[in-house]
């Protein structure tokens, strides 16, 4: 059985991507959960992962690192990962490294921290060039494939390396088309993305580096995570 290692529930947005694969599609994986550290987390993810960061999957032997790295390796065994039909596995795989590699303003004003609701200061030009591209890409892959999902009927890893956007949006009140926003939706409402919502809420560990950058984005309007 896979071991996956991932860390906070509330901040970690890389791991969310290969945990909510593996339990959206019922593959069996065992959670290995290590905490964020204050300072630097490098020397203790080490002892699982050569890069110090999280995700990593380790099966028996083998040791798999990055998030894209992992759904490859998975999808080796379990083709369900990408999508049958040819055309949509090709735009699936280029939005999936799209995601993986671009959208850089979104992630980094807009840092994954889903227990809490933010006012934005400000929807900066580089942000809303990466939404008004999120819009379109969302809105390209609903209509081209028939939805509900980006490639067609079923989930897939290119849904599950958008999950931390659908919780961005959430945290940060970020508006996209009607269409984008329903696809949003359905993602917070899958049954994986509750489980992981409702344990992140739950956990009372707090990342100092990843809480602050809240102030730089907005202002706290509410905290629901547990005391």
């Amino acid at each position: 059985m896979y071991a996956l290692y991932i860390a906070n529930k509330n901040y970690s947005s890389w791991s969310l991507r290969p945990w909510v694969l593996l339990k959206t599609l019922g593959i069996d994986f065992d959670e290995r959960f290590v905490p964020f550290l204050q300072g630097s987390s490098y020397e203790e993810f080490r002892k699982f992962s050569p890069t110090g960061l999280v995700p990593c999957l380790v099966d028996g032997d083998l040791t798999v690192w990055d998030s894209l790295a992992i759904t490859e390796y998975v999808a080796e065994d379990h083709p369900h990962v990408w999508p049958a039909d040819r055309a949509a596995r090709a735009w699936a795989r280029s939005a999936t490294a799209e995601m993986h590699s671009g959208l850089s303003a979104l992630r980094n004003i807009c840092g994954m921290n889903i227990g809490v609701r933010v006012r934005m200061h400000e929807v900066s030009a580089a942000l809303q060039a990466n939404l008004d591209r999120l819009d379109e890409l969302w809105s390209e892959g609903l209509a081209r494939f028939g939805g509900p999902f980006l490639a067609g009927e079923t989930f897939t890893a290119v849904d599950a390396f958008f999950c931390p956007v659908a919780f961005r949006m959430q945290t940060y009140g970020l508006k996209l088309s009607d269409t984008s926003m329903a696809y949003a939706e359905r993602l917070l409402a899958l049954p994986a993305m509750k489980e992981w919502y409702e344990a992140g809420l739950a956990e009372t560990i707090r990342d100092e580096p990843h809480d602050a950058e809240i102030a730089l984005a907005g202002v706290l309007v509410e905290d629901l995570r547990a005391v």
